[in-house]
């Protein structure tokens, strides 16, 4: 039946990794609710093409980091599907400018920290919130709810230093609801980005392309795609680790191992 099919919720969907979130997500049988901010055409052409591909998605604009909208965006969701079986908390935002640490200013870190620290964690609190209720009244079994972080939580970059700040406490905001909703079996993953080729990461393309295919930077010596990062996510959400909580799983190329 329709109504038992599982729905996720993605935020930042309407482009880059959000949007190859939600189109895979689709694919593999979830009702998707597409989140954006500003881009309504962008989001809307996500739900056109995941309806042409024969799936369900509806548009849903909230601002994540106002807690306003998230009981707004919930709300909706309540009353059109009447479940929540996983949150993907994906919407990041860049710096405006790229300034060294000692220039930086507040209104860049409240900015830039508003939208990718305390926005998912207040999400990620009124969902739980929501999700217990739903698995004990027996509408949901192992929900899940995915983080997508970025090696930037812990690799230093002294002109984004409000960007690495904002990663590297999200990283810990996994860890802490792992533990709080461990006894209500709703898994909680962490997916580290490495240098996926999106419009973000457009203005840097020179650097990055000097670094992998010159310089060596990487093991597998390729930029990252949305599609590595949704595959990664319909691997959690197809049940593949339901003895594991609170893990981060890396995909960036093998950024991660440190060589020397």
């Amino acid at each position: 039946m329709a109504d038992q099919l599982p729905v996720a919720l993605v935020t930042g969907a309407s482009r880059g990794i959000g949007r190859g979130i939600a189109l895979k997500l689709a694919a593999s049988g979830y009702r998707v609710v597409v989140n954006y901010v500003h881009n309504h055409e962008a989001a809307h052409a996500v739900v056109d093409a995941i309806h042409a591909q024969g799936g369900i998605a509806i548009p849903c604009q909230a601002d994540i980091s106002s807690t306003e909208h998230h009981d707004l965006m919930l709300q909706q969701i309540r009353e059109r599907f009447g479940r929540l079986d996983l949150l993907v908390n994906n919407a990041g935002i860049a710096p405006r400018q790229r300034l060294d640490l000692l220039q930086a200013t507040e209104e860049s870190f409240d900015h830039v920290l508003g939208t990718n620290l305390k926005g998912p964690y207040f999400l990620t609190q009124r969902t739980a919130n929501w999700m217990i209720q739903l698995v004990e009244d027996g509408i949901l079994f192992q929900p899940k709810i995915i983080f997508i972080s970025s090696i930037s939580a812990y690799t230093v970059s002294v002109a984004r230093g409000d960007y690495c700040t904002a990663k590297a406490g999200l990283s810990m905001v996994v860890k802490l609801f792992a533990a709080r909703l461990a006894e209500y079996n709703i898994g909680v993953f962490e997916i580290q980005p490495g240098i996926i080729e999106t419009d973000m990461t457009a203005g840097v393309r020179e650097k990055y392309d000097r670094l992998i295919y010159e310089e060596d930077l990487l093991p597998i010596s390729r930029w990252g795609t949305p599609e590595d990062i949704a595959q990664a996510v319909v691997a959690i959400t197809e049940g593949a680790f339901p003895y594991s909580t609170g893990q981060v799983f890396h995909v960036d190329g093998g950024f991660h191992l440190r060589r020397i």
